[in-house]
């Protein structure tokens, strides 16, 4: 899918792909830092029907509601094969003990036997995330290992 790159001289950039119905959506990165979600008029792609600002924090978790879902039945895909694995996504809450603090403090992998694959966080996927990378509120943390287990680590992550 293309994305469409549009330079908004004195505002910033907007980004935006067009949908299978004509409808084109996106975003305006504007150059002071705020985002505007934007969703074009079906009769006509350059005039928008609406246009949502969102704050930073709005902007990160509707990426990870849009990407993780993505990256997890990617991961479901690659391990269909093996009985009894499974992946899940895990959000880490403004209430959890581990916003704010590395992933080794969770051990999940010692307590749980799940391994973490992946976080993603305000839509970027982290990769292979070593013990020393912080969590933060809003972050999706994507585990491999049986329905038991990962019930387990997602129990941790909420309450510690």
């Amino acid at each position: 899918m293309n994305v469409d790159v549009t330079p908004l001289p004195g505002i910033g950039v907007r980004k935006e792909i067009e949908l299978r119905s004509g409808r084109r959506v996106g975003v305006i990165a504007h150059r002071d830092g705020k985002i505007d979600l934007i969703l074009s008029r079906a009769d006509d792609p350059d005039a928008c029907v609406a246009e949502l600002p969102l704050t930073t924090e709005e902007a990160g978790a509707l990426a990870n509601l849009l990407g993780a879902p993505q990256l997890v039945n990617q991961l479901k895909d690659e391990h269909a094969d093996l009985p009894g694995i499974t992946t899940r996504k895990m959000p880490i809450k403004l209430n959890s003990p581990f916003d704010g603090r590395p992933l080794g403090d969770t051990a999940l992998r010692t307590r749980t036997q799940v391994s973490v694959v992946a976080i993603m966080r305000a839509g970027q996927v982290i990769p292979s995330p070593t013990p020393a990378h912080v969590l933060a509120a809003g972050d999706i943390v994507i585990a491999v290992g049986t329905a038991e287990k990962l019930e387990q680590a997602a129990d941790v992550l909420a309450r510690g």
